[in-house]
């Protein structure tokens, strides 16, 4: 199966901060399977590094006070074509992050508190009924 995979899981240094977050579980995972790395916010246009963003009311906003809601847009929108285009069968996609968290992200208040939601990404490939988890589920059978 193909896997649409967050880069900064993989070790791309992507993360807005100039880091990848590698993890060797979803590493791994390339013995039985094919890994598909995306950076949505990249592919949206944003530079790395970049301003830490959070969601705030709907918009994704960064710590400058700058509304890159459409950048994160445009890059979900291309995340979700590359996972048509390669026949992806599911997406496993970084916990927390303001585009690829699949069950919690920050208040917006750049507090470091957490709250239930989704980033941008994550919630545009849930509303296409696709499988999204982070590197902290349980993934069973993959």
């Amino acid at each position: 199966m193909r896997i649409l995979v967050s880069a900064c899981l993989l070790g791309l240094c992507c993360r807005y901060d100039g880091q990848s977050k590698r993890n060797d579980r979803v590493l791994a995972l390339a013995e039985k399977h094919q890994l598909i790395p995306v950076c949505p916010e990249q592919l949206g246009g944003l530079p790395t590094p970049r301003p830490p963003a959070e969601i705030q009311d709907g918009r994704v906003i960064n710590n400058v006070g700058q509304d890159v809601t459409a950048q994160y847009e445009k890059g979900a929108a291309e995340a979700l074509r590359l996972y048509d285009l390669l026949h992806c069968g599911c997406a496993l996609l970084k916990a927390r992050s303001p585009s690829c968290g699949a069950e919690q992200v920050y208040d917006g208040a750049f507090s470091g508190t957490l709250i239930p939601g989704q980033g941008i990404t994550a919630k545009l490939l849930s509303q296409h009924h696709i499988t999204v988890l982070s590197e902290e589920n349980d993934w069973g059978s993959l």
